[in-house]
């Protein structure tokens, strides 16, 4: 290297550490102060005793926990890369990129978003002959490999348009819908032809779909006769189909140039295999990609994370690249955006916290955990290899590719290699590949390869490079995180527990980093208790927190405020809003009390042995009275879950203990005998003022999205069953 060393990035440090330090360590202080209040003022064996005792564990709790998060704020760093110091070099030693795609039901994903996101890493700007897109689809369906032999002909018009015109984003289906009229003048009949053009095959998609079957004259052709009657999406044998090759010179798109190669996967499936839902594909995927194209570098996506920025692939290169810094990195994980977030994010879809805080917290440490989509690896590391300093990546692999075998005998050789029982007596799930029987494979598979000695790093350039399509119903969001918190919460329990696993491999701070999310589920009794003993209490007129004449109410008021102020701040800083605050505060609230309440009771069960882990496919499509309704930030209930029952009770709950808890103190012991409760009466009050949606939903609301009368009806008299029994 010497003096001809050029650096491909740099790091730098957040700014303000030493203002946020001292803030923390007062913040540690009046905890402390809370807790020793608590241990100090126990009233006697009685009323309120037991009620006390629980909310001094629900604060130890709480404490604990808020040193924990303390990892990923402590330090945070930024990565920035430096491609045109990559573009300088050599094209032609630049490394060959595999992508995967993976999808699981045609009906959840609609083929039409699922190649839209294929078109998109199809046209990235890099050399078309190093890179190779592979979809997965798990279901095994015709309609699927139709769309994607649909987006094979199209991409020969798409791609040259994309580079011609420097396209940006380069999905058709979202770069169409956000333009109306073409932004360069000089290309408006181009433009318009290539508009047709997409949407003639996306009107023969969803016409296919519509129909659930293709049109009879493509039964002959290359493929489509690897489906035959009696094929479902849980029984059907591997399909491996190379629809464009990219070693054949015949090749080429509209204007002459080379293109990616494509590739369809479908492993093998029966129902007497369990087939380990996405890491199962993932791990078929690396092992076929090794006979097609065998690329040193991965990158994997779900099926709705489109690509947004067609420079993702050098900014990820810059980084294992570098002669210097480059070696040690396993993987490059980007953030995970979407991209249809309404003004006040609803849901608390935008991630932002944890996009620009705790994600560059967790880099400090070692690098973030690999959040399953907009990842790109080594494909040694997925491979099982450790670390070591006398490693070299031959970053040459799969340019040299098996020109002389056809592409029949490489998708015959690729099929071998996901048949249901390739895995028996391997170490594929294990040692090798992703992780097996656990919901987030993705973040336990990341955590033992950073035990293996490498690191990751994480990047968030200011075009976001991958955008995807969020949860627009409460019952899709509240069920996505039933399953991190679960899976996570699973992981902390386990052999895998980062303080076990970790421990003298990767840093303590990155262990700690690890359990922020680990710890999801079980903070859910803490707070559930903490949103309904204290209104109980106000109710009954027994008081847990101290007056406010008293010393010690400082503590709790400064805790309680330095928290939420900091968080506000924090949040606006990311480019929440004031009102977008507010609602995640409310959904972190409704996670709490049924998404980690679920998650905390299914692993336990799963532990027991009395039930197995499933998976569910968050949908990404909702139906046109849903999808208004989201853009005008209304949440859709519209459904009986039994979660709905739970946040219906809390906030019926809250809503009578504050009216007959005032009631009855003003009634008999006037305003004077406030004072004692009035730290209850203000946490009563807030719960109930973040509930108002809910109660909207319960009684106000008439449309489809309002919670059903069966909710209404439990949510009530549960709620109205367990005050009576507290007044008596």
């Amino acid at each position: 290297m010497g003096e001809s060393y050029e650096a491909l990035f740099e790091t730098k440090q957040a700014k303000g550490r030493l203002a946020y330090k001292l803030f923390a360590y007062s913040m540690l202080v009046g905890i402390c102060s809370i807790w020793l209040y608590r241990a100090t003022h126990a009233p006697g064996w009685g009323e309120g005793r037991w009620a006390w005792m629980g909310i001094f564990a629900a604060e130890l709790w709480f404490g604990f926990y808020w040193i924990i998060t303390q990892s990923v704020r402590w330090n945070p760093i930024y990565r920035f890369t430096h491609p045109e110091k990559l573009s300088q070099r050599d094209e032609t030693e630049l490394p060959n990129v595999d992508i995967f795609v993976c999808t699981a039901d045609p009906i959840t994903e609609p083929p039409i978003l699922v190649i839209s996101t294929v078109l998109s890493v199809m046209a990235y700007n890099y050399p078309p002959e190093k890179l190779n897109v592979y979809l997965s689809d798990d279901a095994g369906s015709i309609l699927t490999f139709y769309a994607l032999w649909e987006a094979s002909r199209f991409a020969k018009h798409w791609l040259p348009f994309c580079k011609r015109y420097n396209v940006e984003p380069r999905s058709p289906a979202t770069y169409f819908s956000k333009l109306c009229d073409p932004r360069n003048a000089s290309i408006p009949a181009k433009w318009s032809s290539m508009k047709n053009l997409y949407e003639e095959m996306a009107d023969r998609i969803d016409s296919v779909v519509r129909l659930g079957k293709i049109p009879e004259e493509l039964k002959a052709n290359k493929g489509f006769s690897e489906w035959s009657s009696g094929m479902t999406s849980r029984n059907h044998p591997p399909i491996v189909q190379i629809l464009i090759d990219g070693r054949d010179q015949c090749s080429i798109d509209s204007d002459g140039n080379a293109l990616p190669t494509l590739a369809y996967m479908a492993r093998e499936k029966r129902p007497q295999h369990h087939h380990n839902f996405k890491a199962g594909a993932m791990n078929a995927l690396i092992r076929a990609s090794s006979e097609i194209s065998n690329s040193p570098i991965i990158l994997n996506l779900d099926c709705d994370m489109y690509s947004n920025n067609s420079e993702s692939i050098r900014h990820a290169l810059c980084f294992f690249l570098d002669e210097e810094k480059g070696q040690g990195i396993g993987f490059v994980q980007y953030p995970q955006v979407f991209h249809n977030i309404t003004k006040n994010d609803l849901y608390g879809n935008s991630f932002n916290v944890f996009t620009e805080v705790e994600f560059p917290g967790f880099d400090n440490w070692g690098g973030p955990p690999y959040a399953g989509t907009g990842c790109f690896h080594r494909r040694e590391i997925l491979c099982g290899r450790k670390y070591s300093k006398d490693y070299k990546e031959d970053w040459k692999r799969g340019i040299d590719r098996r020109t002389a075998e056809s592409a029949c005998i490489l998708e015959e050789r690729a099929k071998s290699l996901i048949t249901c029982t390739y895995e028996h007596t391997t170490q594929w799930g294990q040692e090798i590949g992703l992780k097996y029987d656990c919901p987030v494979e993705d973040v336990i598979t990341g955590l033992l390869i950073q035990c293996r000695g490498w690191k990751s790093v994480y990047i968030s350039p200011p075009r976001r490079a991958f955008l995807g399509v969020p949860s627009t119903t409460l019952a899709q969001s509240l069920v996505q995180w039933k399953r991190w918190s679960e899976g996570n919460f699973q992981i902390f329990l386990s052999k895998y527990c980062p303080f076990i696993v970790g421990r003298g491999k990767i840093k303590l701070g990155l262990q700690m980093a690890y359990c922020v999310y680990g710890l999801w589920a079980p903070s859910s009794l803490p707070t559930l208790y903490y949103l309904v003993i204290p209104s109980l209490c106000l109710l009954k007129g027994i008081s847990l927190f101290p007056k406010i004449t008293s010393p010690w109410f400082l503590s709790f008021a400064y805790v309680t405020i330095g928290k939420h102020v900091y968080g506000l701040v924090e949040s606006l800083q990311c480019g929440d809003t004031l009102a977008g605050w507010w609602n995640l505060q409310r959904m972190w609230i409704l996670r709490r009390t049924t998404s980690f309440l679920y998650g905390t009771t299914a692993t336990i069960l799963e532990l027991l042995r009395i039930s197995k882990m499933g998976f569910a496919i968050t949908a990404k499509v909702s139906d046109g009275d849903a999808s208004k309704r989201y853009e005008k930030d209304v949440l859709e209930f519209g459904s009986s879950s039994s979660m709905f029952v739970i946040i219906g009770a809390v906030a019926m709950l809250n809503l009578f203990c504050l009216v007959g808890g005032l009631q009855r103190l003003v009634v008999d012991g006037g305003i004077m005998s406030l004072e004692p409760l009035f730290i209850q009466i203000l946490l009563c009050g807030l719960v109930v003022a973040i509930h108002l949606p809910i109660y909207e939903a319960l009684f106000i609301r008439k449309d489809k999205g309002s919670l059903p009368f069966s909710v209404t009806f439990l949510s009530v008299g549960s709620a109205m069953l367990v005050s009576l029994l507290t007044m008596l």
